[in-house]
């Protein structure tokens, strides 16, 4: 009788376990909450304030790897060289590609050049900053889970539904602040991170570094230039990086630097903000 009552409970807390789901950002975290809900449990790789270009897990993540049901990628660029690794460390887990049918774009730099130092063309792996990709990003969430999980594949479509009507409502909510705006379309950030976003709202951005490094005195003069030709309002940073450049051409143009990150887990607060930034608004 007790190995009957066992094996009952055992087959309980499999039948009603969670999927385990490792995401490499922490946009992600709330992509894959939205879906999965309550069914699922989340593990993230990049901690908030870290450089997804060049993080390394650390040995508590690589843990959580070997008992991994999904890994969800997005392709940032610390997963070129770990996914191999993941895979090998634990074959049973299925790896998604989350930028799947999304087109990627060139990256920024500044004065508009498109090249790497390897002279091929660098793609911009911040696909997660318009609505638009993320409605794409959430559907191969959505058919992920439902793959590995088909019971509750309503729950999932439910859960997809509601949260294609929030991001449609973030999209609105910009569009009606920018809609305001009059005059030049560009910001000027100090990396390039909002590509995608500019493209889906007829903006411009300009980058400050230039291949990865802060601007020489000649450069730095000419963004400054430039930023007082389109009457920039402020500069964005992120505190992954320095922002010593920033400041000297804020300090010049007498406009504030904007800290804001597009690696902070409530994307829709943050494109909200930098919508509002860049029409005046407080």
């Amino acid at each position: 009788m007790k190995k009957i009552i066992t094996l009952l409970l055992l087959l309980t807390t499999y039948i009603f376990s969670n999927i385990n789901a490792i995401v490499s950002i922490a946009p992600e975290v709330t992509f894959v909450k939205a879906i999965g809900g309550e069914k699922v449990d989340i593990s993230l790789m990049v901690q908030v304030g870290n450089s997804p270009h060049t993080y390394e897990p650390k040995p508590s993540q690589m843990r959580a790897i070997a008992k991994a049901d999904i890994y969800f990628a997005i392709g940032v660029e610390f997963e070129h060289v770990w996914l191999s690794k993941f895979h090998s460390l634990n074959e049973k887990m299925q790896i998604v590609n989350l930028d799947e049918s999304i087109t990627k774009i060139e990256m920024t730099q500044a004065h508009h050049t498109h090249k790497s130092h390897d002279g091929d063309d660098k793609k911009d792996p911040h696909i997660w900053t318009s609505p638009a990709n993320v409605k794409r990003i959430a559907q191969n969430i959505y058919r992920a889970l439902s793959a590995i999980d088909s019971d509750n594949m309503k729950y999932y479509k439910n859960n997809l539904n509601l949260f294609l009507d929030r991001v449609n409502h973030t999209d609105n909510q910009i569009k009606e602040l920018l809609s305001t705006l009059k005059g030049s379309r560009t910001f000027m950030v100090f990396h390039p991170s909002w590509d995608y976003f500019a493209n889906a709202y007829n903006l411009e951005q300009i980058a400050v570094e230039v291949e990865g490094k802060s601007p020489k005195p000649r450069e730095l003069v000419n963004l400054i230039k430039e930023a007082k030709e389109e009457k920039v309002k402020a500069i964005f940073t992120q505190p992954e990086f320095s922002d010593a450049s920033a400041k000297i051409i804020a300090n010049e143009l007498h406009i504030p630097v904007v800290k804001i990150s597009p690696m902070a887990q409530n994307w829709s607060d943050t494109l909200i903000v930098i919508a509002k930034t860049i029409a005046g608004k407080k």
